[in-house]
């Protein structure tokens, strides 16, 4: 029988688990994947805790994860624009993707390029889409200055690329192993700590006209004493300061569509844009994944491959 991540209760790492389950039958207007390779982001570690429990319950036993990339193996009655044998990345919104066999909404799916591997193709969606949507939230012109926290990450990697390609110039904080990739890719890399503040100033001259945060802690602060608007901030993570100090919180569901996707997928595919993949799991290490993505140390995605 197929293999697919549950959950039967709100809890830590260790409620995890990956069990037998029925192959879905794809509707109408549906397809059934096969997946190659599925990312994990820091937003479905915190709904297994419980975090979003009122906003966004859990109904037991829940699966887990929204990003995706494989093969259409069946077709719902009716559904057009893709066949069988077809590559396709797409996203979910089920909490089903972290299995062997996914019924994905045809509209959540796009063809995978040439020349995006299934690392990059599975864990696109999450991380890509919130990176889009930040960086249209702060109407980032070209050459205007952008500082982005955890510049390394699986999102922040993602935007300073594509801020780079706005004509941004663009001051990433990370730590100092990141630091090299970073200048590779044409941003000025800054590390977090003590002194931070000042080294801003001085790596952005003084002047920093947006600020995107994809770690938390006190970033929106200091952005906010760094001189940047509130309406040129975007914070994906600390919503706390969004309702203190007024600044956005753009992120995935901003920018959540196939349309998105499919023009992420094409910068990759023409070697514009680079998704960093951390390590890959298979499936049933589903749980040291999750260890290691709460680390907060990784550069780029982590990937499950069922």
């Amino acid at each position: 029988m197929p293999k697919a991540v549950r959950f039967d209760q709100y809890g830590e790492i260790d409620v995890l688990q990956v069990v037998d389950v029925e192959r879905p039958t794809p509707g109408p207007g549906q397809v059934l994947v096969n997946v190659k390779a599925a990312g994990i982001n820091p937003g479905e570690g915190a709904i297994r805790k419980g975090v979003f429990a009122e906003r966004w319950p859990a109904t037991f036993p829940s699966g887990q994860g929204s990003d995706l990339a494989g093969v259409v193996v069946a077709i719902g009655e009716g559904t057009q624009g893709f066949a069988i044998g077809d590559e396709v990345i797409g996203f979910t919104h089920k909490r089903a993707s972290q299995a062997e066999f996914v019924v994905v909404e045809a509209s959540d799916l796009t063809r995978r390029p040439r020349n995006v591997s299934w690392e990059a193709a599975g864990s696109l969606f999450v991380a890509g889409t919130t990176a889009y949507a930040a960086l249209r939230a702060v109407s980032l012109k070209p050459g205007d200055t952008i500082v982005v926290s955890g510049a390394a990450g699986g999102v922040g990697s993602i935007v300073v690329q594509l801020a780079r390609r706005a004509g941004a110039r663009v001051v990433g904080l990370a730590g100092p192993t990141h630091h090299q990739w970073l200048r590779d890719h044409g941003v000025v890399p800054v590390a977090y700590g003590e002194g931070v503040e000042d080294r801003l100033r001085i790596a952005s001259d003084g002047h920093i006209d947006a600020f995107i945060d994809t770690f938390g802690a006190d970033y929106v602060e200091l952005a906010l004493q760094l001189g940047v608007q509130p309406e040129r901030i975007d914070t994906i993570i600390n919503f706390e300061a969004v309702a203190k100090y007024g600044v956005k919180a753009e992120g995935n569901m901003d920018a959540a569509n196939a349309t998105v996707l499919a023009e992420l997928a094409q910068l990759i595919d023409q070697g514009e844009l680079e998704i960093p993949i951390a390590r890959t799991y298979p499936l049933t290490a589903v749980r040291e994944a999750y260890r290691e993505l709460e680390q907060r140390h990784t550069h780029g995605k982590i990937v499950l491959i069922p």
